[in-house]
Parts: structure tokens; C-alpha cells; sequence
């Protein structure tokens, strides 16, 4: 079985993996365990009402449906990371299962004289707080033909006394429960989507500010690569001046030291200009470093996280030109974030190996650490996830990251390195964005 759970996850990964597409509305997460909800409810009415109110059900047939609803459940909980956002159609599709499930076991189970019909509400409210117009009218549609279809079709209600049917009592009691089931069911959904919203404008408030910061660098560098530009000119000719002062004066003049003084204070302004031009990070051309190759990019990147005792590598793998890659600062700074959690993470060496096609420019980041705890793993993407609680840090690193760089057009995945040991980061990126 694990066998088999483990080759499904490496099929589908790659495909369902939270990384790989741009971030949804909610988190799968939340509806899995809101369906758990259901599914546990929906159990013990059924058994309660069987045995206990001595309503003889189709037992077997709404145990099957609710058993389908659980395996489904738990396929999703395997394959899925913790961390999948789910698309707009994926949750669509999602609560249309749920309706038509619940509407199945109402079929079985009185249609709609069963007081749980109230229920239906339950996906359509879901869908109206984190879906669009357009999905809403679709489930409300659904849910309208589904009611019509159990309200003429369905099976009765087995009263276990046909006199029952004429004392409302029992069925008003129902529908109180019902009722109260649904209130809690929709509070306590609204409050956890405004909780994960809360957390989600935090997080994205502070990738924001790191893509401001990167964006301030990257302007405060090329003013000062103009400045250099700028002043070179007149710098030289202060250079030929003091020097053709010095020459002219007598070696024991009064002033031959205030001119060597001078010309010493020249030549340091230009070693100081001739620093400024030269930073990648700054250039009064906007084209002169606007695309660079992949290994320059990350040794660049790279360069403020590193240590002595970390052996540090870039490899190009593919065949043929490399590809150059835009120089933006969502780029810089979410590899930036990833190059550091390597290289903190790393006991001998990070090495970074770049391939390429037709289609896609991939780029992974090995490091040689003791590699994530699954746990750890499967969440990665979520704001305020850290393995290291103690640091001091708020868990925000690798979600920024994430975030900037999906700015850009990448898709970012992360896996344990089973073999060698450490981590692995794969960022790719449609072809057509290098050159």
C-alpha cells in the first residue's frame, strides 16, 4: 500500500504540487478537513436515525455514499502537499461533489421531507465567500435542479409509525437540529476563511515590503552608478589639471605638498568611482545589466550568503547557448531568500545545476543538510512555517520567496534529496521569458 500511495505521489506530484500553479482562493487543506466534518455528521445521523429513532434506511446504500466521500478524502490528503491552493474550477469542482453527494443521500433518505435539506445551503455559502459570481450562479443552479429532482423523486421517509406522519413534532425537532448544524457549520467556516485571510495579508503585506526594499536597492544603485558616470568627466579634468600644477612647481615649494595632497585625494575619488561603475547591482544603463547569464545571476545571488566552509558550485547542464535570464528584483531577491536558507542549511556544500529546453528554463538548488521534516515539507508555501522555531524568525522567508518569484512567472517546488541527503529547490521557468 505504501508502495503504491509513494508511486502515485511521484506521478501526480508534478502535476498537483502546490508550487506549480499560482495560488488559489483556499487552502485544499480547509475543505479536506470541512468534508471530514461532514462526513462524521452525516455517519451519525444515518446510524442514530437507523438504529436509534428506528427509521429502517437503505443503510447499506448511504453508507457507501459516505464512504466514497471519505476515500476520496483521503486520495486527496495523500497526494496533495498541505500547502495546495486550490484553482477556481478545483474548488468548483470540489463543492459540486459535496452537493451532489449530500443530495444522493438525501434521495435515500426521505428527499425533501428529510429536515437536513437545509443543508444544500451549506456549498453554495461556501462557494459565494471564495469564489467568483460566475461559480456561485453555477452551484446555485445545480443546487436548484438537485432539490427539484429529490423533491419529486426520492425515497419516503420509513416512519416507523405511519401515524407519525400526521404529529409534526418529530419533524420540527428535526429541522431545528438541522438548522443549528448549518448556523455552526457556516460560522465556523466564515471564521476560519477570515482567520487564513487575516494571515494571508500579513504575509503578502510583508512580501510587498521585501519586493519594495529589493526595488529601492536596485534604484539606489544605478543613481549611484550615474553619479559615477556623471562625474568622471570633470574628475579627469581636475586629474590633468593638479598634475600639470605639480609639474610646473619647484620640488621645494610652499604648495608641493598641498598639490600632492590634491592629487592623492583625485586619484582615491576616481579608485571610488571606478568601484561604483563596476557593481553589477548598479548601472546608469538600464540595458547594461538587464539580462544576465544564469551563473552570473547566481553567483551574484549567492555571493552575500557565503561561507568558507561551504563549497560552492553553479553547473550548466543543458545543450547550447544558456538562456539569460531578466535581471528584476522579484528574481534576485526570492533566489536570494532560497540561496540563504541553503547555505545556512548546508554541512559541506550547495551546488546549483541549470538545464534548459524548448520549453522550460529549470534551475535547482542541492544543499547537503539533514533535508525537512515531512510535516515541514508538505506546508512549505504557507505564510509562518518555519523548522526552526527557535530562531527568532516569523517562517516568512520561503513564502516570500515563493511569492516573488510566481511574480515573475516560476514555479517553485521543494524535496527532501533521498540519495545524497539535504534538500532540493526546483525553480522553472517558461522558456520564452530568458533569451
Amino acid at each position: 500500500m505504501t508502495t503504491l500511495l509513494d508511486s502515485l505521489r511521484e506521478r501526480l506530484g508534478p502535476h498537483l504540487s502546490a508550487a506549480d500553479e499560482p495560488a488559489g482562493r483556499v487552502r485544499l487543506q480547509t475543505l479536506v478537513l470541512l468534508r471530514w466534518i461532514a462526513i462524521i455528521g452525516q455517519l451519525l445521523a444515518i446510524l442514530f436515525v437507523h438504529f436509534g429513532l428506528n427509521f429502517k434506511l437503505p443503510l447499506l446504500p448511504a453508507l457507501g455514499v459516505v464512504g466514497i466521500s471519505a476515500m476520496l478524502n483521503i486520495l486527496l490528503f495523500v497526494v496533495y502537499p498541505t500547502a495546495k491552493r486550490l484553482s477556481e474550477k478545483g474548488a468548483t469542482a470540489y463543492l459540486a461533489f459535496d452537493l451532489v453527494q449530500l443530495c444522493i443521500l438525501l434521495f435515500l433518505t426521505g428527499g425533501i421531507d428529510n429536515p437536513f435539506t437545509v443543508l444544500i445551503l451549506v456549498p453554495v455559502t461556501v462557494s459565494a465567500t471564495i469564489l467568483t459570481l460566475r461559480s456561485t450562479v453555477m452551484l446555485g443552479l445545480l443546487a436548484f435542479a438537485l432539490t427539484v429532482v429529490i423533491t419529486i423523486h426520492h425515497f419516503p421517509l420509513p416512519w416507523s409509525n405511519p401515524a407519525e406522519v400526521l404529529q409534526p413534532q418529530l419533524l420540527q425537532w428535526g429541522n431545528l437540529i438541522a438548522l443549528v448544524l448549518g448556523t455552526l457549520f457556516l460560522a465556523a467556516y466564515a471564521w476560519q476563511v477570515a482567520e487564513e485571510a487575516r494571515r494571508m495579508s500579513d504575509a503578502l503585506a510583508a512580501t510587498q515590503m521585501a519586493l519594495a526594499r529589493e526595488q529601492q536597492v536596485s534604484a539606489l544603485g544605478g543613481l549611484a552608478a550615474a553619479a559615477a558616470h556623471e562625474l568622471g568627466s570633470p574628475l579627469g579634468t581636475i586629474a590633468v589639471v593638479v598634475k600639470e600644477i605639480g609639474r610646473d612647481l619647484p620640488a621645494e615649494h610652499a604648495l608641493s605638498e598641498d598639490v600632492a595632497l590634491l592629487q592623492s585625494q583625485v586619484d582615491r575619488c576616481r579608485e571610488i568611482l571606478a568601484r561604483l561603475s563596476r557593481r553589477p547591482s548598479a548601472t546608469s544603463d538600464p540595458e547594461a545589466f538587464a539580462d544576465l547569464g544564469i551563473a552570473n545571476m547566481m553567483e551574484m545571488v549567492a555571493q552575500p550568503w557565503r561561507r568558507d566552509d561551504i563549497a560552492f558550485a553553479v553547473r550548466l547542464i543543458g545543450t547550447g547557448t544558456p538562456p539569460l535570464l531578466p535581471r528584476r528584483p522579484e528574481i534576485l531577491h526570492g533566489l536570494g531568500n532560497l540561496m540563504q536558507n541553503a547555505m545556512e542549511f548546508a554541512r559541506g556544500s550547495v551546488d546549483v545545476e541549470v538545464d534548459w529546453d524548448d520549453r522550460l528554463i529549470r534551475l535547482r538548488i542541492l544543499d547537503d543538510g539533514p533535508g525537512m521534516n515531512v510535516d515541514i515539507l508538505s506546508a512549505l508555501g504557507e505564510p509562518y512555517v518555519t523548522s526552526r522555531p527557535d530562531s527568532g524568525g516569523m517562517g516568512l522567508g520561503v513564502f516570500i520567496a515563493m511569492n516573488l518569484l510566481r511574480r515573475s512567472g516560476a514555479s517553485v517546488a521543494f524535496a527532501n534529496r533521498p540519495a545524497a541527503g539535504g534538500t532540493q529547490v526546483e525553480v522553472n521557468w517558461p522558456r520564452e521569458l530568458g533569451r
